[in-house]
């Protein structure tokens, strides 16, 4: 193996040969100016062997440490010159660049003519403008206030409501109606449309104004509502309605989900905190408008843990009812109350009379209520008595089977006669405050062969009405579909928490 390897000095110029190879030999340093030892020459020659077992006489005959080392370890020398050559082609390789620098290119603009099509032309003055709006009505509206609202500047449609009797409709009865007007560019009515409910019914009533040739034209017409399915879920932290308002449910589908539950659930004094429900309930639209809820179709409510399921069944030719999943009927032979959801003022048992002053026996319940409010039986049975008795003002008595009866009493208006058969659920009269009473509310009591019970226990005591065997596989089928409604419901509250 032979290396060659240059060294410089400025007064010596000549060459070095080394034999390692264990022979003897001769430095010669050929001089310009003779003969002169030196271990250094401007340009030299080692030539090294792949011999190492012997010691060159060059290395002990030189006191310089490159040369030294150089005949000591030729091997380690070698391969750190090679990888020291190596590195340094990769890293030159590694930064070289793989193109051309952009910023170093020729740059050239191009410019071209495009042709461009004239637009047409669209004025406002060629085309038909109609425009849309739509608001309520409030309580204190007026027609020359609500066209105001609605953007209509049209003198004939505002004489049109004020005088047309259909027309006047729309700012009777109860507020909130929701009116639809169209309009052209100078404002002018070209139709009006608004829908509301007459009564509790399944039927509506539509207001229809539209101009034509002989000018504007007023039409009431009648539609079916249409129901549609919506589900809610929710969870209690303070109260039933603070939890149903949460969800966005109506105030309607709150009572008849705290109906569904009352004979099971007290609702006062049973909630929890955490305790949740699922609904699944109908609303009614006119036109795809909502305009009421209609009724609850099934719910769960998980109290304390234990949960409680109903699903409504009408059974052909009978009222329909709450049922359990299972076929078990929830329905009991009395309702819990006679009101549809209302505070206990004051319980069974005995208390301070509030007019006498002294301590005496309550033999009823009395619900807080405002004057008006519909009061119902509780149970199936015939009206025996309806007018005036003493301190309890206007009454009605209801006689039950099995010799039991309840008794209404304080009634602002009695809506049944005696001798006239009820249904459970059928409404008598209304809360008042006739007779002896500080404010409106309803007395209520239930006696059992002439003897006074506590209402709340005798409906939780009641017995069940099953459903009629007959009718078992179409409620298997319709519970069966509402299961599976009910379970979706549940993931909505499922969703919102995470």
């Amino acid at each position: 193996m032979a290396i060659l390897l240059g060294f410089a000095s400025p007064d010596f110029s000549g060459r070095v040969e080394a034999n390692v190879d264990g022979s003897a030999d001769a430095i010669r340093t050929p001089l310009v100016d003779g003969w002169r030892h030196h271990p250094f020459s401007r340009t030299s020659i080692l030539n090294f062997s792949s011999r190492t077992d012997k010691l060159p006489r060059l290395a002990r005959s030189s006191t310089h440490p490159l040369i030294d080392s150089l005949a000591r370890h030729p091997r380690r020398i070698m391969v750190g010159i090679g990888m020291l050559l190596l590195g340094t082609g990769v890293t030159a390789f590694g930064i070289a660049p793989l193109a051309p620098d952009a910023a170093l290119m020729p740059v050239q603009q191009i410019v071209e003519e495009l042709s461009v099509q004239p637009f047409a032309d669209l004025s406002v003055g060629s085309v038909p403008l109609t425009l849309y709006r739509s608001d309520t009505v409030r309580r204190d509206d007026t027609a020359q206030t609500l066209l105001q609202r609605l953007g209509v500047l049209d003198p004939a449609a505002l004489a049109l409501l004020n005088s047309d009797p259909q027309a006047r409709q729309l700012f009777e009865g109860r507020t909130g109606k929701l009116v639809t007007v169209e309009t052209n560019d100078r404002q002018a009515l070209q139709r009006l449309s608004a829908r509301w409910l007459p009564d509790d019914g399944r039927v509506f009533q539509r207001l229809v104004i539209e101009s034509g040739p002989q000018g504007l034209q007023v039409r009431i017409e009648s539609g079916e509502l249409t129901a549609q399915m919506r589900m809610a879920s929710g969870v209690i932290n303070s109260s039933l309605f603070a939890a149903t308002d949460a969800a966005n449910l109506p105030d309607s589908v709150a009572v008849q989900l705290a109906e569904m539950f009352a004979s099971d659930i007290d609702f006062r004094r049973d909630l929890r905190q955490g305790d949740r429900f699922s609904v699944v309930y109908e609303t009614l639209e006119a036109d795809g408008e909502a305009l009421r809820a209609g009724r609850v179709l099934s719910a769960e409510f998980i109290n304390n843990g234990h949960a409680h399921e109903a699903v409504w069944f009408e059974e052909p030719g009978h009222k329909g009812a709450y049922y359990g999943f299972d076929g078990e009927s929830s329905r009991k032979s009395f309702l819990s109350s006679p009101l549809e959801f209302s505070r206990v003022s004051s319980g069974y048992g005995m208390r301070f009379h509030p007019i006498s002053g002294k301590q005496k026996a309550h033999l009823g319940i009395d619900y807080a209520a405002p004057t008006g409010t519909p009061v119902r039986t509780i149970g199936d049975g015939v009206v025996t008595f309806a007018g005036v008795q003493r301190g309890y003002g206007n009454v009605i008595e209801v006689t039950h089977k099995d010799n039991k009866s309840t008794l209404f009493a304080h009634l602002s208006r009695i809506d049944v006669r005696t001798g006239q058969k009820v249904a459970q659920g059928d409404f008598l009269g209304a809360v008042g405050s006739t007779g002896a009473s500080t404010g409106p509310h309803l007395h209520f009591e239930f006696r059992d062969n002439g003897v006074h019970q506590d209402p709340l226990e005798i409906a939780r005591q009641s017995e069940n009405i099953p459903i009629d065997q007959a009718f078992r596989a179409r409620f298997e089928a319709v519970a069966q579909q509402q299961r599976l409604s009910l379970n979706a419901a549940a993931t909505l509250l499922q969703a919102n928490a995470e």
